[in-house]
């Protein structure tokens, strides 16, 4: 028996090489234009999403829709479920921001509000308009005196909001809630 003695590797054939480096090179080309595609995909969405809250924030006035949740936790305004005639304005600036609210409810509904933002009815001071004037003006809302309003502010300490509510309660099966809700840094 002979001893055995290692085999050096063949050499590659001119056509295996070829064929690597065309492999390689489709390997790279994949790989390039993967991770373009993915930077084109992500900056459209970074572009639309820019366009979406540029033309959320020059709306002036409210817009008739629901606020987002996200919206509604920080600024803590609990909509009750089948609310109608929800509209919502923001405002925002160095020193506080603000998220206007209007929605119509059940009776149940308001009290369901009322407990979420942690008080009752019995809270609720009967004639007292909480939303300011100016505050009513930046909206639109008009307070006429013919309506039984009853209002209440909820001062929290920082920085959690400070919310004015007022109610119009002249159709008590259909109270009308106005929220005022304020952050301030």
């Amino acid at each position: 028996m002979s001893p055995t003695t290692p085999h050096a590797p063949e050499p590659e054939s001119r056509r295996q090489l070829i064929r690597r480096r065309w492999y390689t090179a489709l390997i790279i080309m994949l790989l390039v234009t993967a991770s373009t595609g993915y930077f084109t995909i992500a900056a459209e969405q970074s572009r639309s999403s820019g366009r979406d809250k540029e033309a959320e924030s020059s709306v002036s006035g409210l817009q008739d829709s629901w606020p987002s949740k996200m919206k509604r936790r920080v600024f803590e305004v609990p909509i009750p479920p089948k609310s109608r005639d929800v509209a919502y304005f923001e405002t925002s600036n160095w020193k506080s921001s603000r998220l206007y609210v209007q929605f119509t409810t059940t009776g149940a509904g308001l009290d369901v509000f009322l407990e979420d933002v942690g008080t009752s009815r019995s809270a609720l001071r009967p004639g007292e308009i909480t939303v300011s004037e100016r505050d009513a003006r930046i909206v639109g809302w008009d307070f006429a005196e013919t309506h039984d309003w009853t209002g209440l502010t909820r001062h929290q300490a920082r920085p959690r909001p400070t919310r004015d509510i007022t109610v119009d309660l002249t159709d008590p099966a259909a109270p009308r809630v106005y929220v005022v809700s304020t952050t301030t840094p």
